[in-house]
């Protein structure tokens, strides 16, 4: 982010805290969503990260979103469960969710919780790893609203439908897997609308279908996959409609509100999310999963690469994002910056 201004972590969070209790957020629901927005903020996917702060604020103050929400759980079976946001905050039930998930785990060994009206929950991988943190491995997904077209479709079906997945390493920080199955979040168009730079090649389209590069005109995302290939992304995509909205009941894709322009912002999206939990202690063993993952990793990160390269696994990236951003400061846009009073670097 070129245009960025780099903010002490620190003074970004509580600029994060303020403007959440200002909106009239529980100290809870602050909590959840500091945390999800800085883990997002810290390791680099700053399209869910802190800049998400102006819309939730938003959507407080319109009433889509319930500032103080009473988060309820129900075990459903020996495995299951469900947690109901009552139109929170989705951080907040995510983070119950995925609490929920391990505790169900420690008992059953597995874990699968879904997650009924809710709302945006920011960067899905926040709460795989926190239940990675928990010693297990886990998967985080959701559904949300039709922002992506369907491979040789002409109009936007699927939602950016993120697929999160980590675990455990003994001494190291959590393998993580966070991807859209969208080419990129939409959250990245308005991103690089804030930031007036040019998109990446074949990754949305305008409104007629055609790829563009241009953030402006940019109607619709593509799905993973890339030219040819787009088929993979608009699977994977119904692959999280099928967990989230389909096995919960609530909303599916082409049924939302949208999350953003001139729409409703009164109304509750009922979002639905699934957390699933296993513990690696009734499989092999803890011992063996973490020698295994050490012998992996290990194997992995000694393949040579080509030149010019580097050879990662799954969370690399994001953990050296996060060493270098807590050195020299988290980059914040523009708008949110002004938004948050950070008008000047710290």
């Amino acid at each position: 982010m070129t245009s960025a201004i780099l903010v002490d972590a620190a003074q970004l969070k509580l600029s994060v805290r303020a403007a959440l209790e200002g909106a009239g957020a529980s100290s809870e629901a602050v909590d959840a969503t500091t945390r999800a927005l800085m883990h997002a903020s810290r390791v680099g996917v700053d399209s869910h990260g802190v800049r998400l702060v102006p819309h939730y604020c938003k959507v407080i103050a319109g009433g889509r979103v319930n500032p103080r929400p009473n988060v309820s759980v129900r075990r459903t079976a020996a495995g299951t469960g469900t947690v109901d946001g009552d139109d929170g905050l989705g951080h907040l039930t995510s983070y119950r969710a995925a609490a929920f998930a391990v505790e169900i785990a420690r008992e059953s060994g597995i874990g699968a919780v879904g997650a009924v009206r809710s709302s945006h929950l920011g960067a899905a991988g926040a709460y795989a790893l926190a239940i990675a943190e928990a010693g297990m491995i886990g998967f985080a997904t959701t559904n949300t609203d039709s922002v992506v077209g369907l491979f040789d479709g002409t109009q936007a079906f699927h939602g950016t439908n993120p697929l999160a997945f980590a675990a455990p390493v003994e001494g190291q920080k959590p393998w993580l897997l966070d991807m859209a199955t969208s080419s990129i979040p939409m959250n990245r168009v308005l991103l690089y609308r804030s930031l007036g730079q040019m998109l990446p090649a074949g990754v949305a389209a305008d409104t007629q279908g055609l790829a563009t590069r241009d953030p402006q005109e940019a109607d619709m995302l593509l799905p993973l996959g890339g030219e040819g290939y787009g088929f993979k992304g608009a699977a994977l995509a119904g692959v999280a409609t099928l967990f989230t909205g389909i096995l919960n009941g609530t909303t599916l894709d082409h049924e939302f509100i949208p999350m953003v322009g001139d729409v409703d912002y009164s109304t509750p999206r009922n979002m639905g999310h699934f957390f699933l939990a296993l513990d690696p202690e009734r499989f092999a063993g803890a011992a063996l999963f973490a020698d295994g993952m050490r012998r992996y990793l290990e194997a992995l990160r000694a393949v040579p690469p080509v030149e010019g390269g580097k050879v990662m696994a799954p969370g690399d990236r994001e953990w050296d994002v996060e060493a270098r951003r807590t050195a020299e400061g988290i980059p914040v846009d523009p708008d949110t910056a002004r938004f948050l009073g950070l008008d000047k670097p710290r």
